[in-house]
């Protein structure tokens, strides 16, 4: 389904058999939005996330109407940066909410579309779920170790250099074994290891000090932690902690 709108140019370019395609695929949530935010064209993955049943229930609509608030006004922010500057953004990670209001992490992918004219009309994106690792991939055995350890390490500093000299590899060629096997770098996993604790320390301590928490997810200074939670999270620690206490997890 795809309602074009202001993009009537879509229609010349078979989207709806990309959309076709996308609804196969369960861990990819497909979407295109106009200028102003609305969704034009989603797959069945976007629809679960949005905790509707049909697509007809989420097109015409912005993250503002789908999402709470705090979630909605980052993806508005970073839609406006793709559209206003016409440059996308790539293997970004940040958190999304899923069906149950539960959160989870996912790799984003935005493009602008442009008309003709070379006018910025919308934008297109994926949206990919960071679930279990492919443990059949004959690289697995070789970084799995660094894996483990960074997420049992990840308040510490970690040095990935050390960590791949240690396999017997070098950092390049730990990094693009992370992207075969997790489908992100281990920078990617170390910091959504440290946000994801984050989050749970706050969730689990009402009114902690942010300093303290930045201090037990391995940060050394709170004003870098905050600024990362924010942009990843799409919130600032106190929002997210205000959010829990008002039972919006």
């Amino acid at each position: 389904m795809i309602d074009t709108g202001g993009l009537a140019d879509l229609a010349t370019v078979g989207i709806e058999a990309v959309e076709t395609m996308f609804d196969g695929l369960n861990d990819i949530a497909f979407f295109i939005k106009d200028r102003e935010g609305r969704y034009l064209s989603i797959n069945h993955t976007m629809v679960r996330r949005c905790r509707a049943r049909h697509k007809h229930e989420v097109i015409g609509k912005t993250a503002l109407e789908l999402f709470p608030r705090a979630l909605a006004e980052s993806y508005f922010a970073q839609d406006r940066k793709v559209m206003d500057s016409g440059e996308g953004i790539d293997k970004h990670l940040e958190l999304h909410l899923y069906p149950g209001r539960s959160r989870g992490w996912c790799i984003t992918r935005k493009m602008p579309l442009r008309d003709r004219d070379g006018a910025v009309v919308g934008l297109i994106g994926t949206s990919r779920d960071l679930g279990l690792p492919d443990e059949l991939h004959p690289a697995y055995r070789q970084i799995a170790e660094i894996a483990q350890y960074i997420r049992e390490h990840y308040r510490q500093t970690v040095c990935l250099k050390e960590l791949a000299a240690q396999a017997g590899l070098s950092l390049s060629r730990v990094e693009r074994l992370f992207q075969k096997v997790f489908h992100h770098s281990p920078r990617q996993l170390l910091l959504q290891c440290r946000l994801s604790a984050a989050r749970e320390i706050i969730a689990s301590n009402p009114g902690i000090r942010i300093a303290e928490v930045a201090y037990e997810c391995g940060y050394t200074d709170h004003s870098a932690f905050s600024r990362q939670f924010k942009a990843y999270v799409g919130m600032s620690p106190t929002q997210y902690g205000q959010q829990v206490e008002r039972g919006l997890k």
